[in-house]
């Protein structure tokens, strides 16, 4: 069997409480305990749960963001711990980050061409490079012409548009990873089905890995082919999406599956 792409082992991340509620009582909170993940190349995972599951705490440890308390982060055989200053940097270069919001990530005095443009300028691409990239870039994502959005800010754009944006600077320089953090779910239900299947096309194109963390079932079916369904910062159930959707074997997964369809799991009926 072919080494992962990306593998967490036994991964726990604990957060301490503020001084101030731990005098109303209570310890610090484990907002993720004993995750193992394994990703093969191009593989896609959706990684499902309520409010405060933990996914994006697992999300932020896959991209070396936060550190964990304990366990390892492997990408590409490599210990993100044991990385620091310019190997940290150079690896980082290699994954990419699509939040919820895309003001987040998209500067506001930058224009779009600079914002798409910026992971090859930091990777030292040649200006005129650069702007042809970035055209082309705008094009997958169906900002055309390209020229008419090069010089206009985010504000100027409307929801989907910035997020099209993001898209485009998250592929830009074909990262071998992607994390894209509830991303669809700031948009209208008409522009969803249209992003999701945007970027089901492009990291099809280019083979690469890819981590969906959402809320919505619907969502993570339409995209990808494995599910990791988390509970309270542990994983519950990891399968094959159509297998654990169409049969789920943990009870918090069947009441994950009832509300989405907008009904009460058997046993509560």
């Amino acid at each position: 069997m072919n080494a992962p792409v990306l593998e967490l082992r036994e991964v726990s991340r604990t957060f301490a409480r503020s001084q101030a509620l731990r005098h109303r009582g209570g310890g610090d909170i484990p907002a993720v305990a004993q995750v193992s993940l394994r990703l093969a190349a191009g593989e896609t995972l959706a990684l499902v749960g309520e409010s405060g599951a933990g996914k994006s705490t697992v999300g932020r440890l896959v991209l070396g963001l936060e550190s964990p308390d304990a366990g390892q982060v492997i990408f590409q055989g490599v210990d993100l711990a044991d990385l620091h200053g310019r190997a940290r940097r150079r690896i980082r270069r290699r994954m990419h980050l699509i939040l919820q919001d895309p003001y987040e990530s998209l500067h506001p005095g930058m224009q779009v061409g600079e914002a798409v443009g910026e992971p090859l300028a930091i990777a030292g691409v040649r200006r005129d490079e650069r702007r042809e990239r970035v055209g082309d870039a705008l094009e997958d994502v169906e900002l055309s012409p390209a020229s008419r959005f090069l010089e206009r800010f985010p504000h100027q754009l409307s929801g989907g548009q910035r997020q099209r944006v993001a898209i485009a600077r998250s592929f830009i320089a074909h990262p071998e990873l992607v994390v894209a953090d509830e991303p669809t779910s700031m948009l209208d239900a008409s522009l969803r089905s249209e992003i999701l299947a945007l970027m089901a096309g492009i990291r099809e194109r280019l083979g690469t890995t890819f981590v969906l963390i959402t809320h919505d079932l619907t969502a993570a079916r339409a995209f990808a082919e494995r599910v990791a369904v988390m509970q309270r910062g542990r994983v519950v159930e990891d399968g094959p999406i159509d297998r654990v959707l169409s049969a789920p074997a943990d009870e918090y997964t069947k009441v994950l599956l009832a509300a989405s369809e907008g009904r009460l799991p058997e046993e509560q009926t």
